[in-house]
């Protein structure tokens, strides 16, 4: 099988070549790792870990992580990018995908790694000035603050998901953005509970509940090119993502 398309000027991977670089890397790592279980110098996690996942999750949970992991692994390195737009991992020759989403891409592989339910906030101010609201319509009364490209918000209803259409004078790129204007107390959002959790718990922010819906239940994922033969990176990283989840 050709894998190689070589001239005088280049060299490029056939299709199958492609198909089969992800194989291929896996198979020189995962020799790396077993040679490294024996090794008297043992140093834990190598190679370059290739990590993609959401901006406001990225900063606030993977982040504090990484100084500590890189300590325990000093022949470890990282490379991280912020993005909320859905990448090609695959293309992009990255290692993990982190995801709070719902998935669509069926050809990789998932890993649930938490809850991660919506929910619908506000600021005690913004409550205190207009009201809280009960019932699944009374949000078209109130200033909803959106993330960009994302005009309906998804609740759970009679047993199915259900999408509602909200208006407000504001609507950002990123979770940060919106999640400052609630605090602030510009309007109600809804974003997941990992990106509110730390305003929820100040009191910066209040839950909302609502008499006929119920907030849509997300999942934190990690999702990879292959499961077969996971680089020792790639699961040193997970675990220490997993137990900073369950603090």
């Amino acid at each position: 099988m050709r894998l190689l398309h070589r001239t005088t000027r280049a060299i490029a991977l056939t299709d199958e070549g492609e198909e089969f670089l992800p194989y291929a890397k896996t198979l020189t790592e995962t020799e790396q790792s077993a040679r490294s279980l024996f090794s008297p110098n043992k140093q834990g996690a190598t190679g370059q870990l290739r990590i993609t996942a959401p901006s406001g999750f990225g900063r606030r949970t993977i982040i504090p992580l990484l100084p500590a992991l890189m300590a325990e692994n000093p022949e470890l390195k990282i490379d991280f990018q912020l993005s909320d737009n859905v990448t090609d991992i695959v293309g992009l020759g990255y290692d993990v995908a982190i995801r709070i989403a719902p998935l669509r891409d069926s050809r990789l592989v998932a890993q649930r790694l938490a809850d991660n339910p919506r929910v619908l906030c506000a600021s005690p101010d913004y409550l205190a000035r207009f009201g809280t609201p009960k019932l699944l319509a009374d949000l078209h009364q109130h200033n909803c603050l959106r993330l960009s490209g994302v005009p309906q918000w998804s609740f759970i209803v009679d047993d199915h998901i259900s999408s509602v259409s909200v208006e407000g004078r504001f609507s950002g790129s990123n979770v940060e953005g919106v999640r400052t204007l609630c605090v602030a107390g510009s309007g109600i959002a809804q974003l997941s509970t990992w990106d509110v959790q730390q305003e929820l718990a100040a009191g910066e922010l209040t839950e909302i509940t609502l008499r006929d819906a119920q907030p849509q239940l997300l999942g934190v994922w990690a999702l990879f090119p292959t499961a077969r033969h996971l680089p020792t990176r790639v699961t040193v990283f997970l675990n220490a993502l997993k137990l900073a989840m369950a603090r």
